[in-house]
Parts: structure tokens; C-alpha cells; sequence
């Protein structure tokens, strides 16, 4: 009886242990370095009903001379994949393990919260605008609450508590905290949860939970318009656009069919605001806007092309549920379609709005910010830092969204962070602006290059000009034609001169070329003519087969030249 009563006492005194959540292996959905291993953290769907339980994918990659703690990244979104990003993050840190951790409902996450319901709606407005996103919506919900998943499980908070489940399951004392966009909401909660296990955080586009995002969606995008100097073209554009919108020819991404798109001003001031993201469009956004509002509609095609990747890029069932939780409040109208499209959404899955948890933390914070980001301004992300008791901010000039994946100063301020949080310093100048703005008249603008990358098969007038100019070239060469030779030298040089301008401005911003080309291709195309000239006086001297066949294609080159590509 004394030894019962003993063990008894022994047991209710002893401290509770807790075992870490389990983890599963499984072969890596994507490519990865070598070294990486891949698996689920398996968790309850909700940690306040734990009954049923989900897999969170995620990758580790084990440093071969870890020197210090580990780093644990996640992507944006809410919906976006984070695994496919551990090779440039191995690369970054190649001296810390690197933990890239999916979200609950993400792609390489089970169940995986797709909703091509909602995607198929927001394309369908582009076909026709009365398509109702709210049937799209409550299609995708009901799918998904018959495959037994519940939406409740799928916030911000429950994010977070995976990542201090993982860390309790990798077995690791301490780690980095590292978040882009939306996640940087994630770690933020994630250290607050676990000061003990959090070493340092760095925020990437902070996106503070005290900020609006659909409130401050249209005036964030207004504001860059105008820091980049294209405010009044701007508007011009959308003005023009609104009364005579675009039609544009594009790929479906869910079928992989061609439509029409019909694109109005706000139509296109939306597809520009997550454009505007990418430094390379930011730089080209000057010349680009202002074609536009000229009324330059073949400039629209890049941009609908872009529209279906970018609205497949995410999870959307993921993404409404975080959104419809904890980021309910809309504004009563807005010019952008994916803010009126997520409020029919949220209308329609009447999800239950979550409690604000106003987390901070007491860990030292790096806060990375982009100039033009028309998501999470410096406007808002610096008073949100100066709010963290250790956080430092940085902006970076000529940015966007998402500093570390476009900006080398960014990523090696972001390293030198983490190698001493307390005593680092600025290893670069963030002030330097990476590529320079495309202005209005810097360009000839034409639609003809993008098209051209899109369907080879139009750029054929060119390819035969060059090899009848190589042909030329050799045949009067080898003939002692001096006149054919001429002919084709004179061909082959405008080639050339072409060529190492169209590659000098891809090699300081490719996306440019969606614009127009370098405005010197026009006295070059008199090159072009000079040449034509000598293989016609070629021909008038002797009328041979190959001189024929030189003087069509000559011909046919000029007529592309001068009415198709510019």
C-alpha cells in the first residue's frame, strides 16, 4: 500500500513531457539540392478540436558545416508553395541548416485547399463580366467540406503553432524565423509563441496585422503609380481603357485554350498592382504605362498572359480561408477585381472572423522593405518595425514585393543579419538603385518581340534574311562577286548591330523587350535597306536563281521589318 501511495505521489509530481508532433518522410515534389530530405509535420486541423489531423509538407536541408542556427523560411500568400525555394535558400545560407516549411492547405501540403472554382470565375470576368465568383466560391466550399476539411482550421494562428511544432519535432534548441509577405504575419505570431526557440526574425515586405490589406489595396497602389512619376499617365490609361476596353487574345491556364480577354482600365490597373511586384516591371513601368494610355493595346498581351499564372500561383481555397478569417474588413468599392472578388468570397463562405492576436516579440527583428511595393509600402511596414521592440528596417530603392528574391543587397544584408543580430552592420549600399527606369521615348514601342518569343514561327522573315546574307557573303566571295559579297556582309553587319542591341538591353532588363526595342533599330534598319539595294543591283546584273531568291527575301524582310516588327 505505502509503495502505491508512493509511485502515486511520484507520478503527480513529476513534470509532464510532451512529445513532438510526428513527422513523416516523403520523396521531395520537387527538385532540390542534394542534402535535402523532405516530409510532413502531422498536426491537428484545429488545435482546439484535435481529433482530426492534417500533413504539413516541408524540407530540410542539412548544411555540411553548419556554423550556426538553423533557418526556417515560408512563403507569402497565404497559399503560396515555399519547398521549390530551398536551393536558393541553401545557397543563401550555406552555413545553417535551411528548413523551407509549407502551409497548412498548400500545394505540397495534405489536403492540398485548392479552388479553380474561384480561379475560373475571376477569368470568366475577364470573358464576361457579370460572372458571379460567389457561386465559384460556395462550389469550392462545398467540395471541400464533403472531402471533410474544415475552414476553421486554416488561420494565421494555426500556421503558427506548425512552426513551433516543427521546431519541437526537428529536434532543434533554436532557430531564425524568415517570412516574406503574408508569413511575416506567421512568424511574427511563431515568436511570441516560442521566445525560447526563436533566435532572430527577418521580415521581408512586413505585412503588420494592425494593417488593412484590402483597405489599403487601392491607395497602395496609387501611391507607387505616383513615386515612380506615372500617376497622371496612369489614370489616363485606366480613363481610356474603362470607355473602350481592350480585347486580347490569351491562354486559359485551367484548359490550356486561347480566349479573348476583355480588359478594361481596372482590369489592367489590377494585373499591373501584382506586376508591379517584379523590380524588372517597376524599372520598364514608365514606358509601359505611358504606350498605353497612347493607346499601344499590343502591350496588353504580356500582361493578360500573365493573369492566369498569377491567379494559379496559389492555393485559393488556403488562401480564402486565412483571408476570410482574419482579414474580413473591405472596403465598400475598390477599382480592383481581386478585392472585389475575395469580398464575394468571403459573403459567401461565412467563415468565422478570428480575434486579432496582436503578437510582438522581444528577439532582434531585421525588416526588409521595397521603394515601390504596392502590397506592404514602407508606409506601413516601417512604423510597424519602429513598434517591435528589437527590429531594425531597410529600404531598398527600385524594389517591389518580396526583397531577398530580387535584390543582391537585400539578400546579403539578410545574411549578415543572421550571422550577428546584435551587432550587425549594413554590408551594401540599400540606396542603390539595381536597374534603371525605361522612360517614355527610351523605347520604339511595339508589341512584335514578346509576340515573337511567343511564336518563333513569326520571326522567320529574320532568320531567312540572315542565312540568304551568309549565303552571299560566301557565294560572292568564293565567285569573286564583289557586289553579292557586299550585299551580304552589308546584311550580316545590320544583323549585328541589331543583335547586340537587343541583347544589351535584355542583359539590363529582359522585360523591357514586352515593351518595345532599343530606339536605335531604326536608323539600323537603313542598314537593312542598303543591303536589299545592293542584292536588287545584284540581280540586275545577273539574273540567277540564288540573286532572284536574295531579292524576294530582301524584299519580304523589309515589308516585316518596317510594318510588322516596328
Amino acid at each position: 500500500m505505502i509503495t502505491r501511495v508512493a509511485l502515486a505521489l511520484a507520478l503527480v509530481s513529476a513534470p509532464l513531457t510532451v512529445a513532438p508532433p510526428p513527422l513523416e518522410s516523403r520523396a521531395c515534389p520537387v527538385e532540390v539540392p542534394e542534402g535535402t530530405r523532405c516530409g510532413f509535420l502531422v498536426v491537428p486541423e484545429r488545435r482546439d478540436e484535435p481529433r482530426k489531423t492534417v500533413r504539413v509538407g516541408y524540407a530540410v536541408h542539412r548544411s555540411k558545416d553548419p556554423a550556426g542556427d538553423p533557418v526556417v523560411y515560408m512563403s507569402g500568400g497565404p497559399g503560396s508553395a515555399s519547398i521549390q525555394l530551398t536551393g536558393y535558400l541553401a545557397a543563401l545560407f550555406p552555413d545553417r541548416d535551411v528548413v523551407a516549411l509549407e502551409q497548412r492547405g498548400s500545394r505540397f501540403s495534405k489536403p492540398t485547399l485548392g479552388c479553380p472554382e474561384t480561379v475560373a470565375a475571376m477569368l470568366d470576368r475577364l470573358r464576361a463580366p457579370a460572372a458571379d465568383v460567389a457561386e465559384g466560391a460556395r462550389d469550392c466550399r462545398e467540395r471541400h467540406q464533403q472531402a471533410g476539411v474544415d475552414l476553421r482550421g486554416y488561420t494565421t494562428k494555426e500556421i503558427a503553432a506548425d512552426v513551433v511544432d516543427l521546431r519541437k519535432a526537428l529536434g532543434y534548441r533554436t532557430w531564425n524565423l524568415f517570412g516574406v509577405s503574408y508569413s511575416t504575419r506567421v512568424m511574427v505570431d511563431a515568436a511570441a509563441a516560442d521566445p525560447g526557440g526563436t533566435r532572430a526574425l527577418v521580415l521581408d515586405s512586413f505585412l503588420p496585422q494592425e494593417v488593412s490589406w484590402y483597405g489599403d489595396a487601392d491607395r497602395n497602389l496609387s501611391d507607387t503609380v505616383t513615386a515612380l512619376g506615372i500617376g497622371d499617365r496612369f489614370e489616363a490609361m485606366v480613363r481610356r481603357l474603362n470607355t473602350d476596353p481592350a480585347e486580347v487574345p490569351t491562354t486559359d491556364p485551367l484548359t490550356g485554350r486561347t480566349f479573348t480577354a476583355r480588359l478594361t482600365g481596372d482590369d489592367v490597373a489590377t494585373v499591373l498592382a501584382e506586376g508591379l511586384h517584379d523590380a524588372s516591371v517597376i524599372a520598364a513601368a514608365p514606358a509601359l504605362v505611358d504606350a498605353l494610355a497612347e493607346g499601344h493595346d499590343e502591350l496588353l498581351r504580356p500582361l493578360a498572359d500573365q493573369t492566369g499564372p498569377g491567379l494559379t500561383s496559389h492555393e485559393f481555397g488556403l488562401y480564402h480561408a486565412v483571408q476570410c478569417q482574419d482579414e474580413a474588413t473591405f472596403p465598400e468599392k475598390s477599382r480592383l477585381f481581386t478585392v472585389n472578388a475575395d469580398k464575394a468570397v468571403c459573403a459567401a463562405w461565412q467563415l468565422p472572423v478570428s480575434t486579432p492576436t496582436k503578437a510582438t516579440t522581444k528577439a532582434p527583428v531585421l525588416v526588409l522593405g521595397g521603394q515601390y511595393d504596392p502590397t506592404t509600402p514602407p508606409r506601413t511596414a516601417r512604423p510597424a518595425a519602429e513598434r517591435l521592440p528589437g527590429a531594425r528596417f531597410v529600404e531598398f530603392a527600385g524594389v517591389g514585393h518580396a526583397v531577398f528574391l530580387s535584390n543582391r543587397c537585400g539578400a546579403r544584408t539578410i545574411a549578415a543579419f543572421l550571422a550577428d543580430p546584435e551587432g550587425w552592420t549594413q554590408p551594401c549600399d540599400p540606396s542603390r538603385r539595381g536597374l534603371p527606369p525605361v522612360r517614355p521615348g527610351d523605347l520604339h514601342v511595339t508589341g512584335a518581340p514578346y509576340q515573337a518569343m511567343t511564336a518563333p514561327w513569326l520571326a522567320a522573315p529574320l532568320a531567312l534574311f540572315v542565312l540568304a546574307s551568309l549565303a552571299q557573303l560566301a557565294g560572292g566571295a568564293v565567285r569573286g562577286r564583289a557586289l553579292t559579297a557586299f550585299a551580304g556582309l552589308t546584311g550580316l553587319a545590320f544583323t549585328g548591330l541589331a543583335a547586340d542591341a537587343v541583347w544589351g538591353m535584355m542583359k539590363v532588363n529582359e522585360t523591357a523587350l514586352a515593351v518595345g526595342v532599343p530606339r536605335v533599330l531604326e536608323p539600323y534598319g537603313w542598314v537593312a535597306v542598303g543591303s536589299a539595294v545592293l542584292t536588287a543591283a545584284a540581280f540586275a546584273r545577273a539574273r540567277t536563281i540564288p540573286n532572284i531568291l536574295a531579292t524576294v527575301v530582301a524584299a519580304g524582310f523589309l515589308v516585316w521589318w518596317w510594318s510588322w516588327f516596328l
